[in-house]
């Protein structure tokens, strides 16, 4: 019996040269990394290599008794940190899975392929973060991972994407159509702008702002570290769909941008949800007008990000959470919560 070929090599291919390279539809020897056409995919490696962190590096004594006190958590900071735990533990597993039964196989080019599989390690670890939280804090595991199917709020995040993740994991679904093709990048847009790049942050800031209160200092430093890793992929997901967008102009029209542009809009109103029905009072200086404004100011942003006109006057779409952008300028040898050194 022969051997499979490999992957997109014929027998007696040809040297591959940087202008047979494409992000979709490429028929190049997708084996040969070098020579590498797109840099940023390298450096989102590289940086992404450089980031790299275990969840049980981090101390969670103090959660635990903190957790236990009678007298330091309230009523509402437990629901608000038991809910973003029961949405981060499946959605950092629907990000996975999005990667390694979809993205990857779409995305025909080998560099983007190399982060790729980091980026699917990372979120691998981001599950083991969340169930280290959870064990730690001797919670019910079972309820924090089964609250997809009975917290409303975070079963409408997921379902929404599922049906864009759907697309993707789909093993009959293929590319080379403009229909196919404009299918694949708004799941992209889905998964990297939306799911990463909004549906994440009222937990993000609702649990670093507990740390900057010195509480659940351990749970927060872990987030921290995950906020470093998703920013990252945020970042690599805008480079993937601009080049996208750049090699295919022609599946880039007005309608597609009108239909984006309503995502957006559906996907703020969900997170404003989120960020109502996990803080349902003003708790640790939060409030939910707050991320209202915020969450619009998030939307403008990743719109802009990807060429389209912001849709929400800045009058009510304000930065109501400027010491986050501290938390990106996090360095691996010291925590900001300066908890311990690594």
């Amino acid at each position: 019996m022969s051997q499979p070929e490999f992957e997109g090599m014929p027998k007696g291919g040809r040297r591959v040269e940087i202008d047979d390279k494409r992000m979709i539809n490429c028929r190049a020897d997708l084996n040969q990394l070098v020579p590498i056409k797109y840099k940023w995919a390298w450096e989102s490696y590289m940086a992404g290599c450089a980031n790299n962190w275990m969840p049980t590096e981090v101390s969670m004594q103090r959660d635990i008794e903190q957790w236990k006190a009678a007298d330091v958590l309230t009523p509402d900071e437990r629901l608000m940190l038991k809910r973003n735990f029961g949405y981060f533990a499946t959605a950092e597993s629907l990000a996975g899975n999005n990667i390694v039964l979809g993205t990857y196989r779409l995305i025909t080019n080998p560099e983007c392929r190399q982060y790729l599989l980091r980026q699917a390690f990372e979120e691998a670890v981001h599950v083991h973060a969340y169930q280290y939280i959870v064990e730690s804090l001797g919670l019910d595991e079972q309820e924090i991972f089964n609250m997809y199917n009975e917290i409303s709020c975070i079963g409408a995040k997921d379902a929404f994407c599922l049906e864009f993740i759907d697309t993707l994991t789909n093993p009959s679904f293929k590319t080379g159509t403009p229909a196919t093709d404009r299918d694949l990048l708004k799941a992209l847009i889905v998964f990297a702008m939306i799911m990463e790049g909004m549906f994440f942050y009222v937990g993000f800031i609702q649990v670093l702002a507990m740390g900057r209160q010195n509480k659940m200092p351990g749970t927060a430093e872990q987030v921290q570290y995950i906020l470093r890793d998703e920013s990252i992929h945020l970042n690599f997901g805008i480079d993937v769909i601009n080049q996208i967008h750049a090699e295919n102009p022609k599946i880039w029209d007005d309608g597609f941008e009108k239909e984006i542009i309503g995502l957006f809009e559906q996907a703020c109103e969900l997170e404003y949800r989120y960020a109502e029905e996990t803080m349902p009072r003003g708790i640790i200086g939060l409030n939910a007008s707050m991320f209202k404004e915020y969450l619009r100011y998030i939307c403008n942003r990743r719109l802009g990000q990807i060429g389209l006109p912001e849709i929400y006057d800045r009058k009510v779409a304000k930065n109501t959470f400027p010491w986050m952008s501290e938390q990106l300028d996090l360095k691996k040898e010291k925590n900001f919560f300066e908890t311990r050194v690594t």
